[in-house]
């Protein structure tokens, strides 16, 4: 099983770290590439670029000017370890077993509009450069130009044969992804709460709810679609009613 995430903005670099272990990005020249393109932006560009603060534009283009490799653990850190948004408060990756870690190394893979596609031991530098971000680079016009094909190339090539896909990414940085591509099983779980008596997709639930499904296909070592229908953790479970499309689960609580 594969299972993808979305990176997050929020980024903890101060936390100790509870393991030594740590492994080199697939896509390093590329993240090198960009660097270079964004160096040259400068904060008030940043700003306009990304719709950010003045504060963080000037911290991201200290971020990007002080980017170097090679990467080490004294200058980065393992990506899973690295950010602290709502689906890492779900996975809560610190907390992981030794050997559950090894098999988040292996299904694992976090989306990125710097790094491409990250394993969680992965070491990154910090950044903010969302997939969304309309940045061009090399005559290409966004991102997603530039990241499409090398990403699905390079998943398709870590699957093996029929091996199940589970889509937690938001829509936002799974866009990277051609899934039809891969020829292999993918599955798009989404979740729902009760809110004012109906059920709703609430942003910040739903986000969390990714990162408690990451956890639980870690920790169970998971591998088919019976495995994902499974999840129950805090109180989610699958809705056979909700749900009109197999590849998309709804989970409700």
């Amino acid at each position: 099983m594969k299972i993808l995430i979305s990176p997050a903005k929020s980024l903890d670099y101060k936390s100790a770290l509870p393991t030594t272990k740590y492994t080199e990005p697939a896509f390093l020249s590329e993240a090198q590439q960009i660097n270079v393109s964004l160096k040259t932006k400068s904060p008030a560009e940043l700003q306009k670029l990304m719709h950010i603060s003045e504060k963080l534009a000037d911290l991201n283009w200290e971020r990007n000017q002080q980017f170097e490799t090679p990467f080490t653990t004294a200058n980065a850190r393992p990506a899973v370890f690295a950010f602290n948004g709502d689906v890492y408060s779900g996975l809560e990756a610190y907390s992981l077993s030794e050997s559950a870690l090894g098999i988040a190394q292996q299904n694992l893979r976090i989306l990125s509009g710097l790094y491409g596609i990250l394993k969680p031991l992965d070491l990154m530098q910090p950044y903010r450069l969302e997939m969304g971000t309309s940045f061009g680079l090399n005559g290409q016009n966004s991102l997603y130009a530039f990241w499409k094909d090398q990403l699905t190339t390079h998943l398709k090539n870590e699957l093996s044969s029929s091996e199940l896909v589970v889509n937690l990414a938001s829509k936002e940085y799974a866009s990277a992804i051609d899934f039809d591509a891969l020829n292999t099983p993918v599955i798009h779980p989404v979740f729902k709460d009760f809110k004012n008596g109906k059920l709703k997709i609430i942003s910040f639930f739903a986000k969390k709810a990714r990162g408690l499904m990451t956890r639980y296909l870690i920790e169970t070592n998971a591998q088919t679609t019976e495995d994902v229908l499974a999840f129950t953790a805090e109180g989610y479970a699958f809705s056979e009613t909700e749900t009109t499309d197999t590849s998309q689960p709804v989970f409700v609580r």
